[in-house]
């Protein structure tokens, strides 16, 4: 098969398949030779794991996942790509494509069928319009998941790998902390895609820790607190978190009291371990309890 980079051939094999663009889809295909390789190497990819990618296009990526792992699984959406695919990966017997939505995909089934046994890792062009919801997914699957590597929207890529209690830090970054250790490893111009997008990416790694950082009884109302408290970043944390629960004002500034913070302390502010211990403080005076 022809360089899959290359516009030519990618014009051409399109043209063929009677293939558009969807907007609805995010779809921007790379064209970077540089990248691909790059994501496949980090990922940690080898001859004795298996990985996950999401959303193959023409399947640039799986391709260099297909060299290095012992099989790939791409779940694709677009149904019109499928025959694509069964061109492009032609000469690799260790790649399935799934045609499914991977929000709603049955994800422990998928697991059970593909990756029996093996050390999984998730590796993956995400269109920008399902990122966040596709890496918490992922994250919170509780599956055998080794790491995931991703490129994302430059901007989500600095949130997700900013260190819980600076100011770049948002309620995804907590969420992502919780569960991962997050790494930005380069990024990559909107000129490495086509069609370009009108925004920078950036490739990130997110390594699963081996528990989650704060010792809590439900990960559910633990990001619940930490929704509530970036919910209204003007506010301060006490005012944000008592309007979102809801509990009283007087409740907030008590617990964070326990915790050694000062009223007017703000969400950016707290570490994710000082968000477990305000999780504690609020529920020995009833708050998230149930």
């Amino acid at each position: 098969m022809a360089e899959l980079t290359d516009l030519a051939v990618i014009r051409e094999v399109l043209t063929r398949h009677g293939f558009s663009f969807s907007k609805a889809l995010g779809q921007n295909f790379l064209v970077n030779p540089a990248v691909c390789p790059q994501m496949a190497e980090s990922c940690g990819a080898d001859k004795d794991s298996g990985v996950l990618e999401i959303g193959p296009g023409l399947g640039v990526l799986t391709k260099e996942l297909a060299l290095r792992a012992k099989k790939v699984v791409s779940v694709e959406l677009d149904k019109r790509l499928l025959p694509v695919l069964d061109e492009t990966m032609q000469a690799f017997d260790n790649v399935t494509v799934v045609n499914a939505d991977i929000l709603e995909t049955d994800l422990p089934a998928l697991f059970a069928e593909h990756f029996s046994g093996m050390r999984v890792v998730v590796c993956a062009n995400l269109p920008y319009y399902i990122t966040s919801p596709v890496i918490l997914r992922l994250l919170e699957s509780s599956l055998p998941i080794g790491a995931v590597t991703v490129m994302v929207q430059k901007e989500v890529a600095l949130r997700l790998c900013a260190s819980p209690g600076s100011k770049t830090a948002g309620a995804l970054t907590v969420m992502a902390d919780y569960y991962a250790e997050a790494r930005r490893l380069f990024d990559v111009s909107k000129g490495s895609f086509y069609p370009s997008p009108q925004v920078d990416s950036a490739v990130i790694k997110l390594t699963m820790r081996p528990a989650p950082a704060v010792d809590v009884d439900s990960d559910e109302r633990f990001f619940r607190l930490v929704k509530a408290a970036f919910s209204q970043k003007r506010k301060t944390l006490c005012n944000a978190v008592s309007a979102a629960l809801p509990c009283s004002k007087e409740t907030v500034l008590a617990a964070l009291e326990d915790c050694g913070l000062p009223p007017a302390v703000r969400a950016e502010a707290l570490t994710t371990a000082q968000f477990g211990d305000l999780y504690h403080a609020l529920q020995k005076r009833g708050i998230l309890t149930g």
